[in-house]
């Protein structure tokens, strides 16, 4: 399979915003998938080589693309920015540079799937000493042979912007269309198994293989499932309205969620997010193991950092620098402990629990956790329908410290990655906030040449504490209000440090 074929689908899917469009595009491509090509392609769809729950990346920076460039085709650093500063696409460069070679080059080889798809896994796994040269090398041998269109693709997908709009949404459509013409009845189990493998490859097999081939994905520890989401409520009417009476109220922590596998002594420890972050947690990781009874599981928690000295809870901006750490773990577990509050669980000992009932869940977790403070406990819980106790319960929360209550409908099941009202969560609204804006940095694509993402500070005596980055909420055309050029304007004259 030629990976030109690729590229006629990602051309028809950037020329339409229509979802019913987008999915007739894939469906048939799909069908072709399915007769000459390997499951695992179908990644490239979405611009990746691996599962969604595989959180390792290509490690491709901007100035890795700057360097690529210039290799594959011979050209000087400088003129390969000017070139992006003006364009503000990458792909678009690259693109720009065979075009231009192609005057001069009487032969190219023809780039097959296979091919690109064996490149770009195998930047995946480079790592260490010499890893940027040995990328910029599958890289040149990929453009070099590659037509301008195939350059642009190839380099966003490096950079995780294809630019093509599939969502998982619009693949799930395309793959009931494609194998099941478009059954309505299949719809809701083909979503359900989706979130249970993360994993398109995984389900587009099953679908080439016919229906029954579905009912064997289930929950697998190890591979990551997503989260089943809480519906936001203002007040606790609504809450029982949703939940019924009684309900479980529960702790809404400050902390972020961990979805804990065991896989016969083998833990790993995925975010909320699909992240694996086994190796940043290996104080979680002995926790389980000394204090959680079973063979196999996937459990469902939340995990909040606290002070080791105050014994006082942490909010989450405090602990979330243990996500992405990658150094001096035994060093950071120190300072920055955690406590693990486990709330659900959904696999136990070789069986699938996402159908049985909250209450019969819960059950399940007080039984084979060994309750120890600051380490890991069954997440503090009620059950009830008097709404006074429920608000004594609320206002106690938010006393010590926590964002507010969640409340959990008894006999419902697990859903995984979808808000169905099973389970809703109460918090003050929160006031809106004065920040300043103390960093930016410049967009691509249509927004070249604009400061589109803005670093936001709140003061903290005579300090600017940097908070979060926000990117949205400005428009592009300024009779539409506020536009990117008009802020951009605004905060050129104020550049201290930087390009501009």
């Amino acid at each position: 399979m030629q990976y030109s074929e690729f590229i006629e689908v990602y051309d028809a899917l950037s020329a339409t915003t229509k979802k019913l469009e987008k999915t007739a595009i894939l469906a048939q491509f799909l069908k072709k998938l399915a007769k000459k090509g390997r499951s695992e392609w179908i990644y490239l769809l979405r611009g990746r080589v691996l599962a969604d729950y595989d959180s390792r990346e290509f490690g491709i920076s901007d100035q890795l693309t700057l360097k690529a460039i210039g290799f594959a085709f011979g050209i000087k650093a400088d003129d390969v920015q000017n070139n992006f500063n003006k364009i503000g696409d990458w792909g678009k460069v690259a693109e720009l540079y065979v075009e231009k070679r192609k005057q001069s080059v009487l032969f190219s080889s023809k780039l097959n799937a296979d091919k690109v798809f064996s490149n770009l896994r195998a930047i995946v796994g480079i790592e260490g000493k010499g890893a940027i040269e040995k990328k910029i090398n599958l890289i040149s041998e990929l453009l070099t042979s590659a037509s301008g269109k195939e350059a642009k693709y190839i380099v966003r997908t490096l950079l995780n912007d294809l630019k093509v709009g599939v969502a998982d949404a619009i693949l799930i459509d395309a793959l009931d269309l494609a194998f099941f013409e478009n059954r309505d009845d299949l719809k809701e189990k083909l979503e359900e198994k989706y979130d249970l493998a993360n994993d398109s490859a995984l389900v587009f097999d099953a679908c080439r293989k016919g229906e029954k081939e579905l009912d064997n994905i289930d929950i697998e520890p190890g591979r990551p499932i997503k989260a089943m989401l809480a519906v936001k409520v203002e007040d606790l009417e609504d809450a029982f309205r949703i939940c019924g009476k009684p309900a479980a109220i529960e702790h809404k922590y400050d902390g972020f969620r961990m979805l804990i596998n065991n896989n016969h002594g083998k833990i790993t420890l995925f975010t909320r997010k699909l992240e694996n972050v086994t190796l940043q947690f290996p104080d979680v990781v002995s926790a389980v193991k000394k204090n959680v009874k079973g063979d196999s599981f996937v459990l469902d928690s939340e995990v909040v950092g606290y002070d080791p000295k105050t014994k006082k809870y942490r909010p989450f901006e405090a602990i979330s620098q243990r996500i992405k750490r990658k150094y001096e773990i035994e060093k950071i577990i120190n300072t920055l402990p955690v406590e693990v509050n486990v709330f659900d669980i959904v696999y136990y000992n070789g069986k699938s629990m996402i159908n049985s009932p909250f209450l019969e869940r819960r059950k399940v977790v007080e039984k084979i956790i060994k309750e120890r403070k600051f380490v890991i406990r069954p997440a503090i819980q009620i059950i009830s329908g008097d709404e006074k106790e429920a608000i004594k319960f609320y206002e106690n929360a938010l006393k010590i410290g926590e964002e507010g209550i969640i409340m959990k409908k008894l006999d419902a099941p697990y859903k995984q990655g979808r808000r169905v009202g099973y389970m809703v969560k109460l918090k003050p609204i929160v006031n809106d906030v004065d920040l300043v804006i103390v960093g930016a940095e410049y967009g691509t694509g249509k927004r070249a040449g604009w400061l589109t993402s803005y670093v936001v500070a709140c003061k903290d005596g005579d300090k600017f504490v940097e908070i979060g980055m926000v990117s949205s909420g400005l428009k592009e055309k300024e009779e539409e209000g506020t536009s990117y050029d008009e802020m951009t304007k605004l905060l050129k004259p104020l550049i201290i440090d930087g390009e501009a």
